[in-house]
């Protein structure tokens, strides 16, 4: 996948993705400050989400439309208040937009329904991302595949069979460039429930990219996730969780993400290449290894023993694994203490 020719694949370092949710605290200028920490954190993108609280339920309280869960950070809220606390104002969009193309970062943004996909069209945004919990909604998935632009899409709660439907319809509707998204849709999820060794699976049955949209506290399970393939690390970003914010709770803040930035390429450096022996950078190492020497002063006919035949560092003598040959031989010459062990050394 390319984003804005930026390309997104296992050959560079992952591609990192900053969520601002409604992290802005219904404040423009917050917003626009969280841009900033974003960039100088190292993101790569920064990730609206486009919905207004009438597209995403209905202004009611009937059951299901109040988050009923004791263990949700939003427990006992209506749904309809909740998306309109959390919401991003439309208008807000292109100035937001602008404001981090100005710094060299990508911003894209998640549509929730088919009117934000026009909206977003209108701005021309670069890429898409959809929901875990819109990844069954094929209409919405037919929408935004028709656009042609990258399509990044989360897969929390989705079945195998689930995700195959989503990804035939994507690519049935126009998409081309799609990664995938391991995702548990809870609101922090645990590393139990991370489940990372489904990464290379879902890469090797859908033929795509595939990355991590991480709502798990630190970074320990987006840099573990790169070790098994993950091309593209989500999280949830704020400038400071003391300050509150509907996903305040489980978002990085811009000295963490800082060191995801780093470690998460330090994690995609390491995996190089399946390789044994003594590698380039390890030539100038090979003298420090064990090897056998002379460890006294001997006379010509001296026999070797434990007692002045060591294995010891450096690597000039014969390697440790000839002791027992060695031992018991008498020396065809005087030698010093420090002479490394050699053949031509041993009376014929």
């Amino acid at each position: 996948m390319n984003i804005a020719e930026r390309p997104i694949n296992a050959q560079t370092r992952p591609y990192l993705i900053a969520e601002m949710s409604g992290n802005h605290n219904q404040s423009l200028e917050r917003a626009l400050r969280i841009v900033d920490a974003a960039a100088a954190a190292g993101a790569d993108a920064i990730k609206l989400q486009t919905y207004t609280a009438d597209t995403m339920t209905l202004d009611v309280r009937a059951p299901g439309f109040v988050i009923e869960d004791p263990n949700s950070l939003w427990a006992g809220r209506q749904l309809y208040d909740l998306y309109r606390e959390a919401h991003t104002p439309w208008d807000w969009h292109a100035p937001i937009m602008a404001h981090a193309k100005s710094l060299g970062l990508h911003c894209f943004s998640t549509p929730f329904d088919e009117t934000a996909v026009d909206f977003l069209e209108s701005l021309d945004v670069p890429a898409y991302k959809i929901a875990s919990f819109e990844c069954t909604d094929l209409p919405l998935i037919r929408k935004v595949a028709a656009t042609g632009k990258p399509m990044i899409i989360s897969t929390g709660m989705a079945t195998l069979a689930e995700i195959d439907e989503t990804v035939r319809t994507a690519r049935q509707a126009g998409c081309n460039d799609l990664v995938l998204l391991k995702c548990t849709s809870t609101y922090p999820a645990t590393p139990q429930n991370t489940n990372l060794r489904s990464i290379p699976l879902m890469a090797q049955a859908f033929a795509c990219a595939v990355g991590l949209s991480d709502h798990t506290m630190g970074c320990g399970a987006a840099i573990a996730a790169v070790a098994f393939g993950a091309v593209l690390i989500e999280k949830h970003f704020t400038i400071s969780r003391a300050e509150g914010g509907v996903d305040s709770t489980f978002s990085l803040e811009p000295a963490e993400f800082a060191q995801l930035r780093t470690e998460t390429e330090r994690a995609w450096q390491a995996l190089g290449t399946a390789s044994f022996g003594v590698s380039d950078a390890e030539q100038a190492s090979v003298r420090y290894r064990r090897s056998l020497y002379i460890v006294e002063d001997l006379e010509a006919g001296a026999i070797l023993t434990p007692a002045n035949l060591r294995a010891i560092r450096p690597g000039y003598g014969l390697p440790p694994k000839h002791m027992t040959e060695l031992l018991g031989l008498p020396l065809a010459r005087a030698v010093t203490r420090g002479t490394p062990a050699s053949w031509d050394l041993i009376r014929r």
